[in-house]
């Protein structure tokens, strides 16, 4: 596909991070991302449907953007946040169409995880 395909699409999602190796471990542990460096202060990640990046930041600020990732079995990657060492800010909780949870990352990055299951 060419980039003009994606045109007025989201094409990328950028995090801060604390620590660049602990952020990689974190999301290949739970999400299986692999990643790729670009210097000592930035890495990107694939998910399989979307691109984006972790630069080394002295803190992270909380707020912004929720991103919000898909699974089939909700109760299964939570269980591999808590392992990983994430924690759990919001505890599954039901709405229309599904359920999820929200989570910070080691740095303090806040997502959130939803099935329709």
């Amino acid at each position: 596909m060419a980039q003009a395909d994606h045109d007025r699409q989201v094409d990328y999602v950028e995090f801060g991070a604390t620590d660049l190796g602990r952020i990689k471990q974190f999301y290949q542990q739970v999400f299986d991302w692999p990643f790729e460096d670009y210097g000592p202060d930035y890495t990107s990640f694939q998910d399989g449907r979307l691109s984006g990046g972790f630069a080394k930041a002295s803190a992270v600020r909380p707020g912004g953007p929720l991103v919000v990732i898909y699974a089939t079995r909700l109760e299964d990657v939570e269980a591999k946040v808590k392992e990983a060492g994430g924690k759990i800010v919001k505890p599954t909780f039901s709405f229309p169409g599904g359920r999820r949870f929200h989570f910070t990352d080691p740095s303090g990055n806040e997502l959130a995880v939803w099935t329709d299951r």
